[in-house]
């Protein structure tokens, strides 16, 4: 049982290095000042379109297993909302690269986003529901401090600069908070050894975080 603020600080710190590497990688960089190669974002936005339906899926796994009401209902309002951001940033994105949603579907998914599902997949069927809510949290919180980070810098590319604001919107902050509020409370009514888990699974989530990014700036392809 460990204060709200304190657990929080304690997952921060588990993962501010994967956060300041991301930061420093070429794909983030290079979102900033314009100069992300057109293909290494289309592979991003793509990749991330199959990432979100599971990602959907493991949200809504964490509304089954929660145990507050309001969780429940947060859960699964942001997992109908993963969906809506696929169908509606994701056609416009893929839209400005000349091509669609439809052609997205067809293109296969790629190990870093397959291993980084299976992650999550299997932290929510088989792990609890704070493992569960420590394997998603880095999605949200990563995202909106880089979303905040690339909006102080801003973009001279009006595409990137449109995805940008999407995740340093106050909108999307709000929804992180929630999160957060809803790890802290699990820690605080759990032990030790399940506080363990939940930073660990907070972890590895993290660690695939920057290997996706990482993915899509070399344009990665099953090898064989």
């Amino acid at each position: 049982m460990t204060d709200g603020n304190q657990f929080k600080a304690a997952l921060w710190s588990d993962i501010e290095h994967i956060y300041r590497a991301i930061l420093a990688h070429p794909f983030i960089t290079g979102l900033a000042d314009g100069t992300l190669p057109r293909p290494a974002f289309q592979h991003f936005i793509t990749q991330d379109a199959h990432y979100l339906r599971d990602y959907a899926r493991v949200l809504t796994l964490c509304a089954t297993k929660a145990a507050h009401d309001d969780d429940v209902a947060m859960f699964a309002s942001h997992s109908a909302g993963a969906v809506a951001a696929e169908q509606e940033l994701h056609a416009w994105l893929l839209a400005e690269l000349g091509t669609t949603a439809e052609d997205a579907a067809d293109v296969p998914v790629m190990p870093t986003t397959l291993a980084y599902t299976s992650y999550l997949m299997a932290s929510a069927y088989r792990g609890s529901y704070a493992e569960a809510v420590g394997a998603v949290l880095p999605c949200y919180w990563l995202y909106a401090r880089v979303g905040t980070h690339l909006r102080a810098a801003g973009s001279p590319d009006p595409l990137y600069a449109r995805w940008i604001e999407a995740y340093a919107d106050p909108s999307f902050q709000d929804v992180t908070n929630e999160v957060l509020t809803a790890a802290a409370r699990v820690a605080w009514e759990s032990s030790a050894g399940v506080e363990i888990l939940m930073r660990q699974r907070s972890l590895g989530a993290a660690r695939y975080e920057y290997l996706f990014w990482d993915a899509a700036w070399r344009l990665e392809e099953w090898p064989v």
